[in-house]
């Protein structure tokens, strides 16, 4: 029922949204004289942030079409390769000619399913795509995927990234950010215990909440708090017609979006109060930066309600990972098997969302792995988002991680050739 109140309050706004935008362009138009006029102004400024406030946003694009390496630039094109019901791994291929060709890291990054939609690792994949060929896990929203699909849980999950990670027979090095730290973490765990020689060349865990019970944030205390049948009775509802995913039970993106901004409403009302004043004064530069934020940032997907109750329980409630009751079709996840796969964690020194030593914690768990094969790094002065987009991660992070890549590609490439020996 709360999801079908969502969407009559949609349409019910639909014709003042739309009557509201159709003057705005009016108050905007050069050829109006109000427009030069403070009152105009006003009444366009007022106008564009009530469209933007009540409009549902849909899943953004990648824009990303070109690159530079070694500094020309080249294009890039999106190229699913393998496409699932609940995701695609999508290849941002480089229009690099033969003759220019390198050797470069196939890098597997592991974008969250938590709400918001794969693009949110725009920047991310921008700043790997000069030195690494990058492949990401581009989610569905739960609401556009047929009951026929069957469901969708944390089990299901682990069975898709160990899928994506076998497609690169071992050729590839795989970075989780946030959410799929877990899941990727058991499924290189999993992989190692039967010895999948297909495992990648290294992970890296970024600011994940492998051992939730470390440094604990306003998140993992609101998870904490409460029974797993809370979570069950208040936040889950059924995706209403006319959706292909109709009668699906999901965790809907606009109680994941009210989370978000609850969290930090102060600064949220601030930045589009700003967004006013801004739009008065003509600043276009100001309000185009908050448009491309927002239109991420208000972007959101609706995950299966499986699959959001089984994460829940297994990492903010009950910690299995950490504590090693973690099961996967009944198989324990047992870190302590990891032992060729390298490992690096990034964590951020004032994320509100997983607080530090959440992520480091992967390394208390890996007992067989070499020091060699260890890296961790805390970024000073960056919170969550900083930990993997912006300048502090351009700067500062990824050339760490490029390092950390690059010698484990050689690693790796003489283990290989040792196994080949041996066989």
């Amino acid at each position: 029922m709360l999801y079908h109140l969502y969407e009559l309050n949609q349409a019910a706004l639909r014709p003042a949204r739309a009557a509201a935008d159709a003057y705005r362009l009016l108050f905007r138009n050069p050829l109006n004289p109000a427009s030069y006029t403070p009152l105009g102004r006003g009444a366009a400024a007022a106008l564009e942030l009530f469209e933007r406030s009540t409009r549902r946003y849909r899943k953004p694009a990648w824009g990303i079409d070109k690159v530079a390496v070694d500094g020309s630039e080249v294009a890039v094109h999106e190229r699913p390769v393998i496409a699932k019901p609940f995701c695609n791994l999508v290849h941002f291929e480089r229009d690099v000619p033969a003759s220019r060709r390198r050797n470069d890291p196939k890098v597997l990054v592991v974008a969250p399913m938590a709400g918001h939609f794969s693009t949110l690792l725009r920047g991310t994949v921008r700043d790997l795509l000069p030195d690494h060929e990058v492949y990401v896990t581009e989610w569905q929203d739960a609401r556009f995927v047929p009951r026929a699909a069957g469901p969708f849980d944390l089990d299901v999950y682990i069975d898709y990234i160990i899928e994506f990670l076998r497609y690169f027979r071992g050729k590839v090095h795989v970075m989780a950010v946030c959410q799929p730290t877990v899941p990727v973490f058991a499924a290189v765990s999993l992989m190692e215990a039967r010895g999948d020689w297909f495992v990648p060349r290294s992970m890296i865990l970024m600011a994940g909440p492998i051992d939730a019970r470390m440094s604990p944030t306003a998140v993992n205390r609101f998870a904490d708090g409460k029974p797993l049948s809370w979570f069950r009775h208040n936040v889950i509802t059924q995706v209403p017609w006319p959706y292909p995913g109709m009668m699906r039970l999901v965790y809907p993106g606009f109680l994941q979006l009210s989370g978000f901004m609850g969290m930090n409403i102060d600064r949220h009302l601030t930045a589009h109060r700003d967004l006013f004043h801004n739009l008065i004064r003509g600043d276009g530069d100001s309000a185009d930066k908050h448009r491309e934020f927002y239109d991420e940032f208000l972007a959101v997907m609706d995950l299966t309600a499986e699959y959001y109750l089984q994460t829940i329980e297994t990492v903010f409630l009950e910690h299995k990972l950490p504590k090693g009751e973690m099961l996967h079709r009944g198989v324990p996840v047992d870190p302590s098997k990891v032992h060729r796969v390298a490992l690096m964690t990034v964590e951020g020194e004032k994320d509100d969302i997983s607080g530090i030593g959440q992520t480091a914690a992967a390394h208390i768990l890996c007992k067989s792995l070499h020091e060699t094969m260890r890296a961790h790094h805390l970024q000073p002065g960056v919170g969550h988002y900083g930990v993997f987009n912006g300048s502090r991660f351009r700067a500062e992070i990824l050339p760490k991680i490029r390092a950390f890549l690059r010698a484990n590609q050689r690693r790796r490439g003489i283990l290989a050739r040792a196994f080949r020996r041996a066989a």
